[in-house]
């Protein structure tokens, strides 16, 4: 139940930002952002130590970052599953899902440039939309929907600049005041999701800013899974 904020240029000429704050296992090992691939050489990322995958990975001007998503294939054991993890390897080596993917559901949000697409599968319909200029917010469900956190946070983040070198600076201060709320509540982004019946809460968050020139990447952990700490990225 991870969350994703996206702003949108309205010129090619300025750059895309994004900040994603990863849910997950706290007991499913993970390696902070770095260059984790031998076989891919420029491509950093946070990766999955048990699939070797990646939640989230950028080279150059392509970035992806991936959300899980209720959604099983009909006719796929789970034994057969794939991991959804090659998902964001292949999205920076340009080659975006296609036909039916032998996944479980996600969201898979790629920028490449100025462009965003975000790429859904809910294991019948794999859909692809690219958003339009603009800050946009997606968790588990569609883009900009009308879900709890959405609802309470997306505003925020639309209304609060994003200028300057450190220019994430006014996003994470919203996100300190979503983790006001408690993290089993339906409206928060620092979130233990066990009240919900699932083992993820969130670990840590990256923000990222991409243009035509390339990508810069920050990350940062929170102390506690699932509690509210000031991030250094």
């Amino acid at each position: 139940m991870c969350t994703v904020v996206v702003r949108v240029p309205d010129s090619s000429d300025e750059p895309v930002r994004l900040m994603a704050v990863r849910d997950e296992d706290p007991h499913r090992p993970w390696n902070p952002l770095g260059e984790w691939w031998p076989d891919r050489p420029g491509v950093e990322g946070v990766r999955d130590q048990l699939a070797g995958g990646a939640w989230l990975a950028a080279r150059g001007p392509r970035l992806a970052v991936l959300l899980n998503r209720g959604g099983h294939p009909e006719g796929t054991p789970a034994p057969q599953l794939e991991s959804r993890g090659g998902i964001v390897l292949a999205a920076v080596d340009g080659r975006p899902p296609e036909g039916t993917p032998r996944t479980l559901g996600f969201n898979l949000v790629e920028v490449d440039g100025s462009e965003v697409t975000v790429t859904s599968w809910d294991g019948e319909l794999l859909k692809r939309e690219r958003l339009a200029p603009g800050t946009h917010m997606l968790a588990h469900d569609d883009v900009d929907d009308d879900t709890p956190r959405i609802a309470a946070w997306r505003d925020a983040f639309a209304r609060t600049p994003t200028d300057g070198e450190r220019w994430f600076d006014p996003w994470v201060r919203v996100l300190a005041e979503s983790a006001t709320l408690d993290p089993s509540d339906d409206r928060a982004i620092i979130r233990d999701n066990h009240a919900h019946g699932y083992p993820t809460v969130s670990l840590l968050a990256c923000v990222a800013e991409v243009s035509r020139e390339g990508s810069e990447v920050r990350y940062a952990e929170l102390a506690e899974p699932g509690a509210w700490n000031p991030l250094e990225f």
